[in-house]
């Protein structure tokens, strides 16, 4: 069990050592791309994980989560590798599909293969534990990164690519140590069979339904958020030396919070959790839009708190409700909404700000998250009980 665990933690930190990160849009930015241009590759990256994402669920599910894991490892380093010795719009698209496609392969995989572990050795309480140490170091990774790149990144912009390459190249031997558990080994029909599953999560199970179209809005407003954390720094004129210190701290935040989730979440119940989660989100758009000084940066904070907690919180009630056959395929439903919401609304936010002001992107966006977030978070409460222990 130990194994698997800390072969999937290496996985994790080779994803989320984000050297490049905190100074990406400086780097897009060298080369003469705007905003605009900057979320019409990550749409591309995201169009590709919504084309991807449920079948290489599937995949996972039929394949193996261990041959997808190693394969998208190979991949994402390829992506990196790409990224460090091209510059033109047209490279960094390439390196944005490979980049897609290595991720699609991981996504869900992971927590299936998570999950599959603590309930092969009858420890499935423990799983939500592990998924928060898992997100923890995720994003305590990617926050200690954001220094080195940070500095690296006053030397030069190309150098945190060259480095990020090397650490993507990590998770491929942790990978190949993995061990797996209830992998099917043969498909009779596989496009009936994620058509089958796809129907099941999204029509027949109304109670997982509404839990993934509610994780699906929140997964995209906070991967949103992200993208606009730079924009911010850059509204402000911050020096490119804090960029990594800035980044460090919000991602510090986001795995501290993931620590104490499954504490969090029995002690308030499942939807005044999902309530909160949505209510801090939103209003963190809102706040941010009319603070656009340093102060914004507390408020991010704040939201980089609800961010941590509600990533391990919203998976693991999902992974609750799933069978495990299906497990890998349902996580990816639920990263394909998240994708597809992000590929939808993204350029038109980048050209809001571009065309109009910071202001009136992130205001737009709030907007865009509230409405879907209110309707699924009510259909949800009103279709699944609470289990406060308060």
């Amino acid at each position: 069990m130990q194994r698997n665990i800390l072969a999937l933690y290496i996985i994790k930190l080779s994803k989320w050592f984000s050297l490049v990160m905190p100074v990406i849009v400086l780097f897009y930015g060298e080369y003469g791309l705007g905003l605009q241009d900057i979320f019409i590759l990550k749409s591309v990256y995201s169009v590709t994980a919504v084309v991807l994402e449920i079948p290489s669920g599937y995949l996972a599910d039929v394949w193996g989560r261990k041959r997808c894991l190693v394969s998208g490892c190979l991949l994402f380093f390829t992506g990196y590798l790409c990224y460090s010795f091209t510059s033109v719009f047209e490279a960094f698209l390439v390196a944005e599909i490979l980049l897609g496609i290595g991720q699609t392969l991981v996504n869900g995989a992971d927590s299936a293969l998570l999950y599959d572990t603590t309930a092969h050795y009858k420890k499935e309480h423990l799983y939500l534990r592990y998924e928060g140490r898992i997100t923890m170091i995720g994003n305590f990774a990617e926050a200690f990164a954001g220094i080195f790149g940070g500095f690296l990144a006053v030397y030069s912009l190309r150098f945190p690519f060259y480095a990020q390459a090397l650490v993507a190249f990590t998770g491929i031997p942790a990978a190949l140590i993995l061990k797996e558990f209830n992998c099917k080994v043969e498909s009779q029909s596989p496009v009936s069979e994620i058509l089958k599953i796809i129907k099941y999560a999204l029509i027949t199970n109304k109670q997982l339904c509404y839990n993934i179209l509610f994780s699906g809005v929140i997964g995209a407003a906070t991967l949103t958020m992200a993208w606009f954390v730079q924009p911010v720094l850059i509204y402000l004129e911050t020096p490119i030396s804090y960029y990594g210190i800035i980044w460090t701290v919000l991602n510090l935040t986001v795995g501290i919070a993931a620590l104490y989730s499954d504490r969090i979440e029995r002690y308030w119940g499942i939807n005044k959790m999902y309530t909160f989660i949505l209510l801090v989100i939103v209003s963190g758009y809102v706040a941010l839009a009319f603070n656009l000084s340093y102060t914004g940066l507390f408020i991010l904070f704040l939201f980089y708190i609800c961010r941590g907690f509600a990533t391990p919180i919203l998976k693991g009630y999902i992974n609750q409700i799933t069978f495990s056959e299906m497990r890998a395929t349902v996580l990816s439903i639920r990263n394909f909404i998240i994708r597809l919401i992000f590929a939808a609304i993204a350029p038109f936010i980048g050209w809001l700000n571009d065309a109009y002001s910071l202001q009136t992107a992130l205001l737009i966006a709030a907007g865009i998250f509230l409405l879907p977030g209110l309707l699924f978070l009510l259909l949800q409460i009103k279709k699944t009980p609470d289990s406060s222990t308060s």
